[in-house]
């Protein structure tokens, strides 16, 4: 066995003990039974508004993508695009192993379209860096509304247009082949952030919820950014254990706290199983059999950022 084969397993094997000790921490403070209980008395048309919202959301984040393939020359169909991000959505939470889901497209669009790996990775990092950007703004507009948190508000209406400005003229600087599209990127990644706060939302009135929000959508985007990090299996557990802090901070239900999280994470996941087609249907991108990354391909492959 490699020692590449060797880390990969290991990675793998850490992420999937943090996944767990994460949920355990989790339910060792929660009521399993309460849990349940609060699913079968909520409101099924309400779970099915969260699932659309975020299935909108994720259409926009495949347009964004392939906005800026499009400024390094890859030019590909909106549909062929939009399959290859599920087929990446099911690599991140049901493969959590390997190279990722950006990581598999960067190796799968190189050996297609002969496209060079930096230029792909680049643009996938400026597309993550896009959503980062949207989540921190909707974050900072949030916070003035959550007095708890004792943080003025000039604090974050300064920071937002001061930030956004220094990052835009840095792009253009430096980045030209990135930012020709910035105006447009950043509309959509406000707009997949907006939709994805707007699941979350739909999640709470299924619950029957109809308290105060604020604080929760803040625990949601703090958990959005937490699983930006690929410690564990697809977010599952750092989600939860950001929730239930919160829940702890702010005196709210940690039960509501931890349903908002998994009901997303199963709508994530639920998702994410359409990708599973294309792992038996390679036709569907033009392949007789999907290309297995090995070898230096491996090296230089991202872990994927989640929720941006």
């Amino acid at each position: 066995m490699t020692k590449q084969r060797i880390w990969g397993l290991s990675k793998l094997f850490l992420k999937i003990g943090i996944t767990l000790l994460s949920l355990y921490l989790v339910f060792s403070k929660v009521s399993l039974g309460d849990l349940k209980e609060a699913v079968t008395e909520s409101d099924p048309g309400y779970f099915i508004l969260a699932f659309l919202a975020f299935v909108v959301s994720q259409i926009i984040t495949s347009t964004r993508l392939n906005g800026l393939f499009r400024g390094i020359g890859l030019h590909i169909s909106e549909r062929y695009n939009f399959k290859l991000f599920l087929l990446g959505m099911f690599y991140n939470l049901f493969l959590p192993g390997g190279i990722g889901g950006d990581g598999y497209k960067i190796f799968f669009l190189r050996r297609k379209f002969g496209i060079k790996a930096r230029r792909l990775l680049m643009a996938i990092f400026f597309d993550r860096l896009s959503g980062l950007w949207a989540l921190c703004l909707i974050t900072a507009l949030l916070v003035v509304f959550i007095p708890q948190l004792q943080i003025p508000n000039w604090v974050p209406l300064t920071a937002i247009p001061v930030f956004s400005l220094v990052y835009f003229l840095v792009m253009k600087r430096f980045f030209v082949d990135y930012s020709q599209r910035f105006f447009s990127t950043h509309f959509k990644a406000l707009c997949v952030q907006s939709l994805q706060l707007i699941s979350a939302i739909c999640i709470l009135y299924a619950l029957h919820f109809n308290g105060k929000f604020s604080p929760y959508l803040l625990m949601f985007l703090a958990s959005s950014l937490v699983a930006i990090f690929p410690f564990t299996v697809g977010g599952l557990g750092a989600r939860e254990v950001v929730f239930l802090t919160g829940a702890e901070i702010f005196n709210l239900d940690p039960h509501l706290a931890v349903l908002i999280s998994l009901l997303y994470y199963l709508i994530a996941a639920m998702m994410s199983v359409f990708g599973s087609y294309l792992i038996f249907n390679p036709q569907a991108l033009g392949e007789k059999e999907l290309p297995k990354e090995k070898g230096q391909e491996n090296k230089d492959s991202p872990q994927s950022f989640t929720n941006l």
